[in-house]
């Protein structure tokens, strides 16, 4: 079995979650790589709908070992609430879950900097990040002084004073910036503690364990969160995650080299979404948006936000699949699209007169540019029921092959409805 990696081609919450859940029992091992818990994977089966956040999407198969990877930003209280949630409604999580011990933390100064550094900013400077504290997290990671990575708690001694060392330089800088008191080390080390002694036995050197699975032959499903459009570097930068979320942070976060990547999958929704603020280039702001946004129930998983709306966008369809080398495409919510007469596809961006075929890296061109859009007909029939190519109406059918033809990838899933069995392979 190749190893796969699935990623979004957009700016997240494409639908990731139930292609993993999809292949997962395909694979011996699903593998998160980058992120934390500002990701939301959505997994409908039957009548229950599960929201996982740190956990992989292949935890809903006892056979399937989940392991979180080293690239992660790992918030133990949410990873803790997830596990009782999903314990509590009859799924496993024992030794079928791994979590790297190089890891870094989330502890609560860096949700509180998160909140307080966004409520006294505005204009550029303004992210609409989650305040989960994922950024602060990687932020201290690469200032190397600042970091703290899960194996590190079980030094008790060592990791009681590096944070009281921590949190008194935070504290200093939530009182001159913020005129905030700041936080007690010893409440989060006693906190921190007793999450991680109930966690201690998921702890496992992930980088080997990894490796050991590919040198004998086991197969890996690597699980990215948010989207290529969100990539630290490659994305519309600064209005960003803060980890490489592409196929390009895999190995990386996952602790392998780039030769275990068999087979990339993008998934892309049908039409385009985005959350918190940034360029958006096909974004609509009409009665066509909010038609979506409610057949589509576009708001966020994590935080409940109402996604903005907008047309599919090729060109910077396009741009994720060149650097992710992507082999394939999932098409996502195809079902939401039905009963709209017209359907557009952005193939082209037009700036100041000039027309541009690729996708801008500065942020500030990107918003100023106007699509160029092709018009497409619409299909009035619902879908949800088709399990093949030839069952969907032929308009339907015309549009996926226009997004191949644009895209230079085939098409070889469709999603027509949030249940696992609304799927069509190709």
């Amino acid at each position: 079995m190749a190893n796969n990696c699935v990623i979004g081609l957009q700016w997240g919450d494409e639908g990731k979650g139930k292609i993993v859940d999809a292949l997962a029992s395909a694979h011996d091992i699903v593998v998160r790589y980058c992120g934390g818990a500002n990701a939301g994977h959505s997994v409908t089966v039957g009548p229950e709908r599960f929201a996982l956040h740190l956990i992989p999407s292949g935890i809903l198969f006892e056979q399937v070992l989940c392991v979180i990877g080293t690239g992660v930003a790992l918030d133990l209280e949410v990873l803790t609430a997830e596990i009782d949630a999903l314990q509590a409604r009859g799924v496993k999580v024992d030794q079928n879950l791994k979590i790297s011990d190089r890891a870094h933390l989330v502890l609560p100064y860096h949700k509180l900097e998160d909140e307080l550094a966004e409520q006294s900013s505005s204009g550029p400077t303004k992210l609409g990040t989650t305040k989960r504290g994922i950024g602060p997290c990687y932020s201290d990671r690469a200032s190397r002084r600042m970091g703290i990575r899960f194996g590190q708690v079980y030094q008790p001694d060592s990791f009681r004073e590096k944070l009281g060392q921590i949190v008194e330089q935070k504290n200093k800088i939530f009182q001159a910036l913020y005129a905030n008191q700041g936080l007690d080390a010893d409440q989060i080390f006693q906190s921190v503690q007793k999450l991680a002694q109930r966690l201690r036995p998921h702890v496992v050197d992930s980088t080997a364990l990894l490796n050991d699975a590919l040198e004998q032959g086991r197969s890996i499903l690597f699980e990215g969160a948010q989207g290529c459009l969100l990539d630290l570097d490659h994305g519309t930068y600064p209005y960003v995650t803060s980890s490489n979320c592409s196929a390009l942070g895999a190995p990386a976060g996952a602790g392998v080299s780039f030769r275990a990547l068999d087979n990339v999958i993008g998934v892309l929704k049908a039409y385009c979404t985005r959350v918190g603020e940034g360029p958006f280039p096909s974004e609509l702001h009409d009665s066509t948006a909010e038609y979506i946004r409610e057949r589509g129930h576009e708001y966020g998983t994590t935080t409940g936000r109402p996604r903005r709306c907008g047309w599919f966008d090729a060109v910077a369809g396009r741009y994720a699949c060149r650097i992710n080398a992507v082999d394939s495409l999932a098409i996502m919510l195809l079902d939401v699209l039905s009963g709209l007469d017209e359907i557009n596809i952005v193939t082209a961006y037009r700036y100041k007169g000039r027309q541009l075929e690729s996708f801008p890296a500065d942020s500030e061109v990107l918003a100023q540019v106007e699509p160029v859009c092709e018009t497409l007909p619409g299909w009035a029939e619902e879908i949800d029921h088709c399990r093949s190519i030839s069952e969907l109406p032929a308009n339907a059918q015309k549009y996926l092959a226009r997004i191949e033809q644009l895209l230079s990838r085939p098409v070889k899933i469709v999603s027509v409805g949030p249940d696992r069995e609304a799927t069509i392979y190709i």
